[in-house]
């Protein structure tokens, strides 16, 4: 199984990060130990929202939509709750 994810900052709640992994247990320790450029700056990390998918040209496929304008959108929309996106939870 492959696995779209996204995390939130628990420092900066404002920043998150959408990835994709096949071993996601293993990908947000990475995270959080600053193993990825990326996210590195605004460690520690908390899981908001993951979907698996069977195959990995798939999982990409849809980690390149959400990480477009309109995958962003749909993300806040339909993926997160509000409580998550305005940080009341």
């Amino acid at each position: 199984m492959w696995y779209v994810y996204i995390i939130r900052s628990v420092e900066f709640p404002e920043q998150e990060y959408t990835g994709a992994s096949e071993d996601l247990k293993q990908r947000i320790p990475d995270h959080n130990a600053g193993k990825s450029a990326h996210t590195a700056k605004y460690k520690p990390w908390k899981l908001v929202w993951y979907c698996a998918f069977p195959d990995k040209r798939k999982a990409l496929e849809f980690e390149t939509y959400l990480k477009s304008h309109s995958g962003r959108a749909f993300a806040k929309k339909r993926l997160l709750s509000s409580a998550e996106v305005d940080g009341s939870r």
